[in-house]
């Protein structure tokens, strides 16, 4: 097991790498001068050369991805160009916001999820099966921006049970502000994971020592739950780690539908301001939540189904 996991995270540390040097070489594609873009029109060209020296502008590309890495290795991400705060500082601000509505949105459409497809799979080819089929699908097809969208506008515009924007105080009334943002970008997640675990069901219930368990008279709740569902649950976790980085990017939407502050946000505005130092923080930081989330996954696979440490 540790040989495992030791590999495991050396393949995460150099997908983490190489992940961040396409990002900073796309950044670095964007057309357009940065410096003109962040400074605007009236801009000295004497401020306009000392930002330039300051972000390593007037470098060549590899150049400058060295010096990135290497104040990467000294935890360094570099010095925000408007405020001149420390770039971790902000993105580590706006982080728990972000983990909080996708830790929330992951929590409930697993737990439901999961209940559904062990329903389905327990009453397969009824009309119950059929209902959640339907169901899981129209919960698939649902993209988590249009959900957002509708459940601002009934929810909280119309009906005003949810608070519309913001994430609230204390923890009742952030959890209260979590709701919808949390119901828009785990809608979807709820038709895959119950899609999942049906079949993953359905296939360890034809196994031997399902047969064995119910010729000894166990009931069938007790097999589901203990001997079925440990087996089938395998991929459902496979699928919340690589769902992360899904998760992120629906975030995103969320987050400027509800106004809330959060990674994807803090993204969208660094962009738009050509902030490189913000943009390569969030980019850090959101790529390592995906990296580190697979590679969580694998071992809580391996340490489920020892025959997983075999597969690398």
């Amino acid at each position: 097991m540790l040989k495992f996991t030791l590999k495991r995270f050396a393949l995460a540390a150099l997908i983490l790498v190489v992940a961040v040097t396409i990002m900073f070489l796309m950044i670095r594609a964007v057309p357009g001068d940065p410096v003109s873009i962040m400074l605007g029109p009236r801009a000295t060209p004497e401020l306009k050369e000392r930002l330039i020296a300051e972000m390593a502008l007037d470098q060549s590309i590899p150049k400058q991805l060295l010096l990135f890495f290497g104040g990467l290795l000294r935890g360094d991400l570099g010095v925000d160009v408007f405020s001149g705060r420390a770039v971790s500082e902000i993105v580590f601000e706006q982080l728990p916001h972000t983990l909080k509505l996708i830790f929330s949105a992951i929590a409930w459409s697993a737990i439901l999820g999961i209940a559904l497809g062990c329903y389905a799979a327990a009453h397969p080819n009824t009309w119950i099966d059929r209902v959640t089929a339907t169901l899981s699908v129209s919960c698939i097809a649902a993209p988590a921006f249009v959900v957002a969208l509708l459940s601002l506008l009934i929810f909280a515009v119309q009906l005003q049970w949810f608070p519309a924007i913001g994430v609230g105080e204390g923890f009742w009334d952030t959890a209260w502000h979590l709701v919808l943002p949390s119901f828009a970008i785990g809608l979807s997640w709820v038709g895959y994971i119950a899609r999942l675990v049906r079949a993953s069901m359905l296939e360890v219930m034809g196994e031997s020592h399902i047969r064995t368990a119910r010729a000894f008279g166990l009931s069938e709740r007790r097999i589901i739950s203990v001997y079925a569902l440990r087996i089938a649950i395998l991929p459902v976790v496979t699928v919340i780690g690589v769902g992360m980085g899904f998760l992120l990017s629906s975030a995103v939407f969320t987050e400027i539908v509800f106004a809330r502050p959060g990674l994807g946000k803090l993204v969208i505005d660094s962009i738009t301001t050509r902030n490189y130092p913000i943009v390569m923080g969030a980019v850090l930081v959101s790529t390592g939540l995906f990296v580190v989330s697979t590679a969580l996954a694998d071992l809580i696979n391996a340490l489920l189904d020892p025959r997983a440490r075999t597969a690398t």
